[in-house]
């Protein structure tokens, strides 16, 4: 018989069937020896015994078939209704014993006040944050109270956010099951959010924290505007303090919890001491290293010490996602905030008050309210930003409008009060400025406002340079908007994100004979981009998961090996050829979207030696793909003896390489970009990482075969890119962002190199 209780200690990041994502990380961190508070965990198991005994699976099933989500007002009704059919029943004796009794070892040993969380199995994963989708309970006193919270957790994973979310992400909606982690209760002086790197621009040398007085709640929810702290995490300096004056907290209140008024002569201080700020940031860093991944991390301090209560993976990274800022003309300045989602758009105002409004909010609104929850996030999706009056850059409303790639403006305090509805304004999300009025230049249009005209006539009339731009891609929802922007194709198509939404490893399908469903799904997010850029060459990236990322996916534990460094691994081409199986599910996956569109490339990743190439091209050729003039075979050279051996490679016989600087830098100086003890000698610019980029560019030009380069520096370092163009770089790939920059950094460099020939 399964154990209907687990403690902290019991579990680790590997059990989240069992205790869902926010149980296992909590058990982790436990494990290492974090400040946790102490608890207990209701397994996922026994939610589903509870459902299985009340016969329940078929009549919540029947409550939610055919529901469209984006009816606000429906998804309510429904959602109340599926909800009323868990709180309505008993919890089977043998559940509630074994809740009861672990309640009182907890009391014990923490005391009576706990909270009760909601830990989803398919939350808090690296491609998924579900953040805020469940509920929680705090304060929680007395073990008939701690039952009925724990069947209250059930309840919630059918909030209408929740379900919302499900059908968003297409997951099952009883096969998410959800666990219920028990804590002893940490009042909170102060609590707040950390990000292990900022999560405005991405850079992974800052560590971002905000604070709030009394509970960590209001911060989440945006109640109000927290202080805002950056420490470099190098030299673990302060960068940067924003103090804000608070009025009201979340406390303990006799037997409740409830806001209450700041006392005035704390309302103008500092939430941190400098201290206090450097001692969390430290053990942010300390949470990173471990998982090797950047962490979203809540915390509190009860006047003693700092306690973690939650860490996830930060699922809003690499910027692509995000709506880039448009060239636009607008007004006067009329709200300033916090930047919370870079990017800047125009539109309509839509001022909401409360959850019952959603509905008022149509495509293309700028949603414009005091602060948001998990359940506007269906209004939000249709709008294209947000705009609020309370909340920092780690509230609900910054870290969902970063999920959906829209601008946000937070913390303006008026923007409710200012703003009118239906008034045309300018939203900054880059920034945190809000314009008066705003109109798109015909350059700049979005592809829902752009002339039906054809991607080939589009191209015709871009402004070109002899060193082709390329951009680098991953989320098929940009790939329309993208390929209307000045851009000769896609350089780097990379395969990692959208097997990461598919959310499966690749060899739990073929084991259960799912393989089919895994080719037919990436076919389709593939065919998204080639369509949209046809006939502009689109390059394919084979996946390159390294084993810690792929043991992320569900089914992941079971297929990859624990390694001591993932990144010198079991990974890229090494991989197709000693498993071949996966390998051929994506070729399968080129070969059907090839039939209908001639310009998909593929190019190899991380191979480390000229045999590997040999061998990975016998693969394909045995899988039915060769090159030919619309098909090029590409390699990534980002290993030292691709530099040293290149003409070995190129002669096998290749049609192009690209340059992953990132890989190669670290590589070639021996250093971690990621390892906050030596990611200052991370530089592109090293004389030993230029000496071999010129090596490679030139070696390439002799062959006549085609040299790209897909990393940062050039979108970073305008003298870095006119070095590629003076070496004879064939192409640049970067983010789509940098398009315009990059573009005019090299038509400067060719019209240098043209004055000079002369």
């Amino acid at each position: 018989m399964q154990k209907h209780i687990v403690w902290f200690r019991e579990v680790s990041k590997e059990d989240i069937p069992l205790v869902g994502g926010k149980g296992a990380n909590l058990g982790e961190m436990a494990g290492i020896g974090l400040p946790v508070p102490p608890g207990f965990i209701v397994t996922a198991g026994t939610y589903f015994d509870f459902l299985d005994s009340a016969n329940l699976r078929p009549k919540i099933k029947a409550v939610l078939d055919g529901i469209d989500v984006d009816d606000s007002t429906l998804l309510q009704t429904v959602a109340s209704r599926a909800k009323d059919l868990i709180t309505n029943t008993p919890i089977p004796e043998e559940i509630e014993a074994s809740i009861k009794n672990a309640y009182g070892r907890l009391r014990q040993r923490a005391g009576s006040l706990v909270a009760v969380r909601s830990s989803a199995t398919a939350e808090d994963l690296p491609d998924a944050s579900f953040a805020g989708q469940q509920a929680t309970f705090l304060n929680i006193s007395g073990e008939d109270n701690v039952v009925k919270a724990v069947r209250d957790a059930w309840a919630s994973l059918f909030e209408p956010r929740a379900i919302f979310y499900r059908v968003q992400k297409k997951f099952n909606h009883f096969k998410v099951g959800i666990a219920v982690p028990v804590q002893a209760m940490v009042q909170s002086v102060v609590s707040g959010v950390m990000f292990t790197v900022d999560p405005i621009n991405g850079d992974k040398h800052m560590v971002v924290i905000e604070a709030v007085w009394g509970l960590g709640e209001m911060i989440v929810q945006g109640q109000v505007t927290p202080d805002h702290y950056d420490i470099d995490k190098v030299s673990f300096t302060i960068k940067k303090k924003e103090y804000v004056e608070q009025e009201v907290q979340l406390i303990r209140k006799g037997s409740v919890t409830k806001e209450q008024p700041v006392p005035e002569k704390r309302r103008d201080d500092p939430k941190l001491t400098d201290e206090q700020i450097l001692d969390l940031a430290k053990i942010g860093v300390k949470i990173e290293k471990h998982y090797y991944f950047p962490q979203d991390i809540e915390w509190a301090w009860d006047g003693h010490q700092f306690f973690i209560v939650q860490t996830r993976p930060i699922t809003t990274l690499g910027g692509e996602k995000q709506n880039q800022k448009k060239e636009v003309t607008h007004g006067a300045v009329i709200l300033k905030g916090s930047p919370a989602s870079p990017g800047m758009v125009t539109g309509s105002t839509r001022i909401i008050h409360s959850a019952h409004e959603l509905h008022r909010v149509k495509h293309g609104d700028v949603l414009v309210t005091e602060m948001t929850n998990p359940d506007f996030v269906p209004a939000m999706r249709r709008a294209v930003a947000v705009v609020t009056d309370k909340g920092g850059r780690t509230s609900h409303a910054a870290i969902v409008s970063r999920e959906l790639g829209i601008p946000a403006v937070v913390g303006t305090e008026q923007a409710t009060k200012v703003l009118k509805n239906d008034a045309f304004i300018t939203v900054d999300g880059s920034e945190g400025v809000v314009y008066d009025g705003g109109r798109r230049s015909k350059q700049t249009a979005s592809a829902a406002t752009m002339p039906t005209v054809s991607i080939q006539k589009r191209v015709e009339y871009m402004d070109k340079t002899a060193t082709k731009v390329y951009v680098n891609l991953a989320e098929p929802e940009r790939a329309v908007e993208v390929s209307q922007m000045n851009v000769d194709g896609v350089g780097l198509l990379r395969a990692e994100f959208m097997i990461a939404e598919m959310g499966v490893h690749p060899k739990k399908l073929l084991h259960e004979q799912k393989g089919a469903w895994f080719t037919a799904e990436l076919a389709r997010r593939l065919e998204i981009f080639v369509a949209a850029f046809h006939p502009r060459p689109v390059v394919y990236r084979a996946t390159d998961f390294k084993t810690n990322e792929y043991r992320n996916l569900k089914g992941g534990e079971q297929y990859e090996p624990v390694e001591p460094n993932p990144m010198l691994g079991y990974r890229g081409c090494y991989r197709y050829i000693h498993d071949p199986s996966v390998f051929r599910l994506e070729i399968n996956a080129i070969k059907r979207v090839r039939e209908k569109y001639d310009n998909l490339w593929l190019m190899i990743p991380f191979i480390r030696t000229v045999k590997e190439l040999c061998e990975v091209k016998k693969l394909l050729s045995s899988f039915g793909l060769r090159r030919s003039p619309t098909f090029k075979l590409w390699m990534m050279v980002e290993i030292p003896s691709n530099v040293i051996l290149l003409d070995k490679f190129l002669a096998t016989g290749i049609d192009g390489v690209s340059i992953g600087s990132n890989d190669l830098t670290m590589l070639i100086l021996g250093t971690d970009r990621d390892n906050s003890e030596v990611a200052p000698e991370f530089d592109e610019r090293n004389e030993a990482v230029l000496w071999a980029l010129q090596k490679i560019i030139r070696t390439c030009v002799q062959q006549k075969v085609t040299v790209s380069i897909c990393g940062q520096a050039p979108s970073t370092y305008p003298d870095f890119a006119t070095k590629l163009v003076e070496w004879g770089i064939t192409s640049i790939s970067v983010t789509a962002d940098a398009l315009d920059s990059v573009r005019s950094i090299i038509r400067t460099s060719e019209e240098r190199l043209v004055r000079r020939s002369r």
